[in-house]
């Protein structure tokens, strides 16, 4: 069954709003590839009310499940480290908190 949170992502994929991302789990599990919501530093977020001051994407819950810490992910080709994995709202959509490297 497909939730909303996927439903909206799923949409915003398919104009073009999402970025792609890459990740290898460091335990050798199977690469994973979903779409992102992506900022980054001095980004404009939430229609510009506010300004971003680090790396995050965005994702629903069904993705990327064991992303942690540490782990490394490619977005649009660019690798960034994993700082911090946590759950947005209900728990339906991830949030996590990048360091490019």
């Amino acid at each position: 069954m497909t939730t909303l949170v996927e439903k909206i992502y799923l949409a915003a994929a398919n104009v073009g709003f999402l970025k792609i991302c890459v990740w290898q789990p460091s335990d050798g599990g199977t690469a994973q590839t979903h779409s992102v919501g992506f900022s980054a530093p001095d980004q404009d977020v939430l229609s510009g009310l506010g300004v971003s001051t680090e790396f995050e994407m965005t994702y629903p819950n069904s993705c990327f499940v064991g992303l942690k810490s540490r782990e490394s992910v490619q977005i649009e080709g660019v690798a960034y480290q994993v700082r911090e994995v946590m759950a947005v709202g209900d728990g339906s959509e991830v949030r996590a908190k990048l360091m490019r490297v």
